[in-house]
């Protein structure tokens, strides 16, 4: 089973980015199930029918959340409905899913604690649901938080248990892709959208934020130099064989920027380039 991963896809130019490459990545490496972070996709904040039904098209199949997942709502509430489109486990009694499953894959979608909105305890949640499960198949995290810290701390939890733990939120993505006991591991993914600003928007908001105190409003540039980082994973049933994290620049080529690969899964050993 190929799995692709897209984390933080932040506005108009996000979405391009992804619509530029998935095809291409799908085809290349065979993808069985593509899952994408939606929190940023509406001009930076939250998730809208329109925008939704665009990505859908595009081809993701999965929708994970974050910290913005209620930014827009009213449509947020109508999307949650649907057994695909998830939001983190951290909200009490929010509406809708934190997690998808069928036959082959378990989709869960949690947020950290630091600077996110006060919620269940993502560690003692995730690690009771890992350990109830009946069944045996592919369980992947997709843990948006903004220390990474708590990243490498939910790896040591669950490696070995899981099949992939990818960190998202911080839009800045890590060099650190590996492959330990079966489970893969990723601090940070990066974002999809503009690079030539603050984490996929105009530096103008942040730079007045620093400087007065005062609250400016972010927007997403209409026009930006761009991005696309995505990771697809090769399992074998509940665990990973290899990861690929792929990247492109202003619409041009895609390549492979890190792999890991297991080169024996008796001693636990991976190998990263």
């Amino acid at each position: 089973m190929n799995i692709l991963f897209i984390g933080d896809i932040v506005g108009k130019p996000g979405r391009k980015t992804v619509k530029n490459y998935m095809l291409l990545i799908k085809e290349t490496e065979n993808i069985d199930y593509v899952i994408g972070n939606y929190e940023n996709i509406t001009h930076g904040f939250g998730i809208t029918v329109k925008t939704y039904e665009e990505m859908k098209k595009a081809g993701i199949d999965v929708f994970t959340g974050g910290n913005h997942t209620f930014d827009k709502k009213k449509d947020a509430l109508t999307l949650l409905s649907e057994e695909k489109i998830l939001r983190p486990l951290n909200y009490f009694e929010a509406p809708g899913r934190w997690y998808y499953e069928d036959e082959n894959i378990i989709v869960i979608s949690a947020m950290g604690n630091f600077t996110m909105p006060y919620g269940k305890n993502p560690f003692i949640e995730i690690k009771n649901f890992v350990d109830n499960l009946k069944e045996e198949k592919f369980v992947f995290i997709d843990f948006h938080a903004e220390a990474t810290a708590e990243k490498r701390t939910l790896f040591h939890l669950l490696k070995g248990k899981v099949g992939a733990i990818i960190g998202t939120h911080t839009h800045i993505g890590t060099d650190d892709l590996q492959i330990n006991d079966g489970t893969c591991y990723l601090t940070d993914i990066g974002l999809s959208g503009c690079r030539d600003n603050v984490i996929g928007i105009k530096e103008n908001a942040p730079i007045m934020n620093s400087l007065t105190g005062l609250k400016h409003n972010f927007d997403v540039p209409k026009k930006c130099k761009t991005i696309f980082q995505a990771v697809v994973i090769n399992t074998d049933a509940k665990k990973s064989i290899s990861a690929k994290k792929y990247k492109a620049f202003d619409d041009g080529e895609l390549i492979v920027t890190q792999e890991a690969k297991v080169v024996s899964s008796e001693l636990g050993v991976v190998s990263c380039e």
